[in-house]
Parts: structure tokens; sequence; C-alpha cells
């Protein structure tokens, strides 16, 4: 299987998963990389009508990811850890994070990844730890 193939497949598989039904984000996957796009919607607004700090976390999180993921071709990786820092609101528009492999050994990955608005301001930034699972990439779980 291509590289590119296995791009394509977490895609699908990231598509497929329950909890995007909701949010409905796009998603690109390359080498070491993955951007996360999501349009702002009023229920994703906390009490002072921005966007809750749950959604940063989930583009930071699912970009980070899938830039690990598109290392690992055999299993399954998981969040282990991750660090985020809130920087400003956003209220309308689309957010994109950006991930980014930063280093990597045999059992795990460390990304880090930035949340911007639509006119490139930062809104958020954050790494994470991404382990290797004993789960294999099937078509079981989405991975087709």
């Amino acid at each position: 299987m291509s590289h590119s193939d296995h791009y394509r497949k977490l895609e699908r598989m990231y598509r497929g998963a329950p909890t995007n039904r909701y949010y409905e984000p796009e998603v690109s996957v390359g080498a070491g990389a993955a951007t996360i796009r999501i349009r702002v919607k009023e229920d994703f607004f906390h009490a002072v009508d921005a966007v809750h700090g749950s959604v940063y976390f989930k583009a930071l999180d699912d970009a980070a990811y899938f830039a690990a993921a598109s290392l690992v071709t055999d299993v399954v990786v998981l969040t282990a850890s991750f660090n985020l820092h809130l920087l400003r609101p956003v209220a309308a528009g689309e957010m994109r994070a950006e991930g980014n492999v930063l280093y990597r050994t045999r059992s795990s990955v460390l990304a880090e990844s930035r949340l911007f608005d639509e006119q490139g301001e930062l809104l958020a930034h954050g790494t994470g730890s991404f382990v290797r699972t004993k789960v294999a990439l099937t078509p079981e779980i989405g991975y087709l």
C-alpha cells in the first residue's frame, strides 16, 4: 500500500467516526501532517457567545493525532497526553487546525498543532504524545 493510500484511509476513518456527525469537520492527511477544518456553529458556544474550549481541543488533538497516525501504518495510535494553550476567542467563520510531527520513536510520536481563525490569527496551540496500540488498522474500524 502506498503512503497516499494510507492517508486516504485515515481520512475515511475520521469522517466515519460518530462524533464527527455533530462537528462536521473536514480532514486532510499528509506525511507527518494533517489539517482539520471546523465551521463555527452557535451550538459550540459557551455562555459568553464564543466557541467552548472543548471544540478547540478536538480540532487541535485531531490535527496532531492524524499527523502522528500518518507515520504509523499498521496499528492505531492513541492520545497519551495533550497540552493545550487557549489564546483568543472565536465566534464565527471557520477554524483551521494544522498538525505536524515533531519527534518519533518506535513506540510513540510527539506532534504539535496550531488553531487559526479565517483571518489567520492564532487561536490556540498544543502538543500531544501519541502511542502505538495493539489494535490493527482494519476495515472493521473504518480504515478502508
